[in-house]
């Protein structure tokens, strides 16, 4: 993965021996002064061969603190050079992620680091989509499920969807609640990626999280006809859980107006909104309602109410699962572009 070149090769011979000899403070400041030389020599690719190689081992002792300190620095010479986001540039980063144990708060600030870096050098302002997958694949592994999410969220890709639809199934499994909450963690899933303008990854996750379900089971057992007709190809799977089934068809609604925002699916909007919301429960909070005001300002076209949450996805987290609310500030208006991504205006 590395190019070693022969000035990397020769500050490596000094460093690796010491650490292998269990003289990890000497092989941490050896890294820095050989790495610090040659940043400032504008010779990044030697210093970063240095950081990765002596970070790594010494991450492989044992020596957290000491790999740490060199997995940042390493980040910054990425940021000198400047670095872009590559196989081989987040390659490195993932392996000394992967090296950092669990539940430390070394490896927080590798992750915090090296997703700023991804978001500064990458065309994705939220990050790295690979990374962020690979953080919350690894998160999810080690059942830490409400940090996972946040990353997949980010990822934004089709495997994160799918991830994301295990992860707030176990979540829910794991506090009984599945039938209590199934509607609540599908808004949870879909809205956000709705948000971005993320459709694709919206649809994933949703068929994945509804294929978890004991859907032929009571209360998931279909009690309702379909009250909204659509049309289209793909079939709705009709449940006896009502947010289920608002949030199947409000996919299929936005799917089919994205880039036409005819008449029909904004009317189709409105009922299927109305239809809902006049049942009460979740659907009819001040949080669900202002994040279904962003979506029909961005899709439809609709304009937004005159008052309006500084980050209504914010604040339907909060009230929905708990957890701060955003502060507050004039919003910036969400346009879905013709080819689905999100624009900011």
């Amino acid at each position: 993965m590395s190019r070693v070149t022969p000035s990397s090769a020769k500050a490596l011979q000094a460093i690796l021996p010491l650490v292998e000899s269990g003289q990890a403070y000497e092989a941490h400041q050896k890294a820095r002064t050989f790495a610090s030389r040659y940043q400032k020599a504008g010779q990044f690719d030697t210093a970063i061969d240095v950081l990765f190689q002596s970070a790594r081992e010494l991450l492989k002792s044992g020596q957290q603190g000491s790999g740490t300190d060199l997995a940042l620095f390493l980040l910054d010479v990425y940021e000198s050079k400047p670095e872009t986001v590559s196989d081989e540039s987040r390659g490195r980063t993932t392996q000394l992620i992967s090296l950092v144990g669990p539940g430390q708060s070394w490896r927080r600030s590798i992750i915090t680091a090296a997703i700023a870096w991804s978001a500064k050098h990458s065309p994705h302002p939220a990050g790295d989509p690979i990374l962020h997958y690979y953080v919350g694949s690894l998160l999810y592994k080690e059942g830490d499920l409400e940090a996972a999410e946040q990353h997949l969220l980010n990822s934004g890709t089709r495997d994160s969807g799918r991830l994301l639809a295990q992860v707030f199934y176990d979540w829910a499994r794991a506090t009984d609640s599945i039938s209590t909450h199934a509607g609540e963690f599908a808004l949870r899933g879909t809205i956000p990626y709705l948000l971005d303008g993320n459709i694709l990854a919206a649809r994933t996750f949703l068929s994945a999280f509804l294929s978890h379900l004991p859907l032929a089971d009571p209360p998931f057992r279909s009690s309702e006809p379909n009250p909204i007709p659509i049309g289209g190809d793909d079939a709705i799977t009709f449940t006896g859980v009502p947010v289920l089934n608002f949030i199947q068809l409000l996919i299929r609604v936005i799917q089919r107006a994205d880039g036409e925002r005819n008449k029909p699916m904004r009317e189709a909007w409105v009922r299927l909104c109305g239809t809902y919301q006049s049942r009460g429960r979740v659907l009819a909070t001040g949080e669900v309602r202002a994040a279904l005001n962003e979506l029909a300002s961005a899709y439809f076209e609709f304009p937004p109410p005159r008052t309006q949450n500084a980050n209504p996805l914010a604040e339907m987290m909060a009230g929905m699962f708990g957890g701060p609310a955003s502060g507050t500030g004039a919003p910036q208006r969400r346009v879905i572009t013709p080819s689905g991504g999100l624009r900011l205006d």
